[in-house]
């Protein structure tokens, strides 16, 4: 028998400006729902949270809630003006959770609570907003984009408390790999109608297709041009879902011939092309590393680019992905070792620079000066043509940038910069803000583009079906070059480690071990308090290194502190010692408990 809901919503209705943004949507949600809210930019889905949450009130509707529900929401960008430190804001308020559960919590996701607020990074920032969250033992969790600005070990350890979570959450995301490993079903947001189905992320772009697919062939009995027009947006996504097949399938062989040209068995076989390898280089780098003070961040890498690479960068915050980014763009020199830039290289760089966008400017300032062309790569269009290729309504071109959501913005910056020249393209943390439709645009528009691209993200299936070598950092100075994706980096990591293990016995000859008792001995006092106290020390070794690595990604902290960067260096590596003899002996008395 089905569980009653916890929160209810009927003929939810909410006006905007002198339309509606949503009218007469009916929403449930159990006590146990884990459920992917979906939706273009602009389609209204933060704004669906504040008023699930009661935040703000509908114009229309009923809203039941269970007695003693408690509701927490995690928000895409938490207010931290006016709080001294992380910590203070994570313990603000009536509804504020106890201390001890924040700092048990941001121990674990290596965040120091004691930072100033207002000179937290991002990172920091949502740390310490998913410590309070979390803390605060919801029954109901919204979650708007919770893996903003989080590294690839945060969004694992996320992953597992909400795998673990007794309660019911709803979330907004644009990380695939995040929703389809933990959402059950789906509400879609479209068009100013809800949409629920019983099925996971893993399951959303088949039931869309199949939604438009019954639309379309309405729209086409009732000969409705105008209504058919209306749904250019969606068909063309459909359309180009359909076309990226063809992408991926070029992809793939884009990373099988990088896989032979960086295999050592490919050797031979490339020598005869190596001529012709070194006019398609743009950037090598040779023997290259990199320190500040006493830790080594890059050490002794190689690795030659060519024209039409494409280049992802993964690894911890902290690990050394922006020094390595700097490096292959000449922005920073190496202290061994050459980075060559080829003469004729003309980068264009994006990273989070939406602030910068005046927002009392109108979407024509920024695209095309005031005017009505713009110039894309040499190629004259006119603005609205240019909008509509990136999913706005050509009807924007006149919209204040102040009006637009904060993905439409980042869209919009998109917009621009791939319009101007250039032969290079850094992509820092692309994705952050961007709807899916977009992401799908966006991965587009790199595969068409003919020259080389360097991304930093921490979106797994972002970068599985962009990139063509992922250059992955463990934060121990030493970069692994695989051919392929995330996926891949993670693969070639996990057997690493396996044949480590395996190998480990044989490396030691020892004597034939003498024939086993009749009767197994039982652990030693000693042995069985190592084993049993062993796993806690080592997670909290593990957050103590996150936490050190964390406060190491202040790029100015060597200039303006050098003796806490070599403090912190010096316990790393401290910690890092200690948690593999930690490890090592706990996996012996394992074996023993296990024979």
């Amino acid at each position: 028998m089905a569980q009653a809901p916890i929160l209810s919503w009927e003929e939810l209705s909410l006006q905007q400006g002198s339309g509606w943004l949503f009218r007469d949507l009916d929403l449930h949600i159990g006590p146990r729902d884990r459920l992917a809210l979906i939706g273009r930019n602009g389609a209204g889905k933060t704004t669906l949270l504040r008023l699930i949450s009661g935040e703000i009130e509908a114009d229309k509707g009923k809203r039941s809630i269970q007695p003693g529900t408690k509701i927490v929401t995690l928000e895409q960008d938490p207010f931290f003006t006016g709080y001294d430190t992380l910590m203070d804001f994570a313990l603000h308020g009536k509804d504020a959770p106890p201390r001890h559960e924040v700092e048990a919590i941001a121990g674990q996701l290596g965040i120091d609570m004691s930072r100033k607020a207002d000179s937290a990074s991002g990172g920091e920032r949502r740390r310490a907003a998913l410590a309070r969250a979390l803390a605060s033992d919801p029954d109901l969790l919204l979650l708007d984009e919770p893996t903003n600005h989080l590294d690839l070990a945060a969004i694992d350890w996320l992953e597992d408390w909400l795998g673990r979570y007794k309660g019911a959450f709803v979330v907004i995301s644009h990380d695939r790999t995040f929703l389809e490993r933990l959402t059950k079903a789906t509400i879609w947001l479209d068009r100013g109608s809800l949409r629920r189905k019983e099925i996971g992320f893993g399951g959303y772009e088949a039931w869309m297709e199949q939604v438009y697919a019954e639309e379309a062939r309405a729209a086409e009995k009732l000969d409705a041009k105008l209504k058919i027009e209306a749904h250019w947006l969606e068909r063309g996504v459909t359309a180009r879902r359909k076309r990226n097949q063809g992408r991926l399938e070029k992809l793939w062989e884009m990373r099988a011939q990088r896989a032979a040209m960086l295999n050592p068995q490919g050797a031979a076989k490339m020598k005869l092309v190596a001529d012709d390898v070194k006019t398609k280089s743009v950037i090598v780098a040779d023997k290259v590393t990199k320190r500040f003070g006493d830790r080594t961040i890059i050490k002794d890498f190689s690795l030659r680019i060519q024209r039409g690479d494409r280049i992802g960068l993964v690894g911890a915050n902290g690990s050394g992905k922006t020094t390595l980014l700097k490096l292959l763009t000449g922005e920073l020199a190496p202290d061994d070792g050459t980075v060559t830039l080829a003469k004729t290289l003309h980068g264009v760089m994006i990273d989070q620079q939406r602030s910068l966008l005046a927002p009392e400017k109108r979407v024509r300032d920024v695209l095309a000066e005031g005017g009505d062309w713009i110039d894309v790569r040499g190629v004259r269009k006119h603005i609205q043509g240019y909008l509509k290729d990136f999913l706005f309504d050509p009807g924007l071109v006149d919209a204040r940038v102040g009006t637009l959501s904060g993905g439409e913005r980042s869209r919009l910056l998109l917009a621009r910069e791939f319009a101007r020249m250039s032969n290079l393209l850094v992509l820092d943390e692309p994705t952050n803000d961007l709807d899916l439709e977009t992401l799908d645009l966006l991965q587009e528009v790199i595969a068409d583009y003919d020259g080389t691209v360097l991304i930093v993200s921490h979106d797994r299936d972002f970068l599985d079906r962009t990139v063509t070598i992922t250059l992955g950092l463990d934060g121990s100075g030493k970069v692994d070059v695989v051919a392929g994706g995330y996926a891949d980096w993670q693969k070639q990591r996990t057997q690493r480690v396996a044949a480590t293990r395996s190998a480990k016995p044989a490396a030691t000859v020892a004597p034939p071990a003498p024939p086993p008792p009749p009767k197994k001995a039982k652990l030693s006092y000693k042995d069985q308090r190592d084993y049993d106290l062993l796993p806690g020390r080592i997670e909290e070794l593990l957050a103590q290194i996150a936490r050190d690595e964390a406060a190491l990604a202040d790029p100015a902290l060597y200039t303006r502190d050098p003796a806490k960067f070599a403090a912190l260096t010096k316990a790393i590596d401290a910690a890092r010692a200690e948690k593999d003899a930690a490890e090592e002996r706990w996996l012996e008395l394992a074996e023993l408990v296990e024979g």
